[in-house]
Formats: C-alpha cells, structure tokens, sequence
C-alpha cells in the first residue's frame, strides 16, 4: 500500500483546510486510515481514523468538533476536514493504514503498518 498526503499549507486561526491520502496499491487489505501529527519535540499524535468497513469515525480530544475524516471508496482516498483551525494545530499530518488493527488500539502509531510521506500545515495566529 502506497499513501500519498496532499492538502497542506499556510493559513490564518480560524481558517478552513482539507488534507487528502490517496492510497494506491493493495488497498482492499487495509482495515483502517488514519491521521496523525506531529509537532516540532513532541510526539506523533492521534487525529482521527475511519474503520473502513462500517465507515465508523474516532477523533483525538483536542480534535473533536473541528475535524472530520471522511472517505471516498470510488478514488480510494481519505480526506481529513479541518475547520476553525488554531496555532496548535500546526504539525506535519501523516495518513497511515492499518492492516490488522485492532479498535481498541486505533489510536496508536504502532496499530498502522503503512505511512504516507506527512504534509505540513502551519496556522498563524
């Protein structure tokens, strides 16, 4: 599974963004995408994930109410929404794919067998 993160860039707090993963390879084997971060010294961290199956959804707490992943079967992409973005929110963003996941532990880097290459977004205050 080959996953390639598009959508990044620079915008103001408050602003809308959209990422995108398209994933392209054997990607009927994946049972979850993710989306994680990762700011400059801190740790990877959780954002949101869709099992794909039954299209179920999960959001990090810091996340919940701004975000929304989404996923478009037909161009085997997922889409991850962000709306009222903060300076916080500033990271490298990372799709990943997740072969044999398991849901208790969906929001872990460690569940997820494929990562795409990360795209950057930069909210300014």
């Amino acid at each position: 599974v080959q996953l390639q993160a598009s959508g990044g860039g620079l915008v103001q707090a408050g602003d809308s963004l959209r990422l995108s993963c398209a994933a392209s390879g054997r990607t009927l084997r994946s049972r979850d995408m993710g989306w994680f971060r990762q700011a400059p010294g801190k740790e990877r961290e959780f954002v949101a994930a869709v099992r794909l199956s039954a299209g179920n959804t999960y959001y990090g707490d810091s996340v919940k109410g701004r975000f929304t992943i989404s996923r478009d079967k037909t161009k085997n992409t997922v889409y991850l929404q962000m709306n009222s973005l903060k300076p916080e929110d500033t990271a490298v963003y990372y799709c990943a794919a997740g072969l044999r996941s398991i849901l208790s532990m969906i929001t872990l880097p460690s569940s997820y067998d494929y990562w795409g290459q990360g795209t950057l977004v930069t909210v300014s205050s």
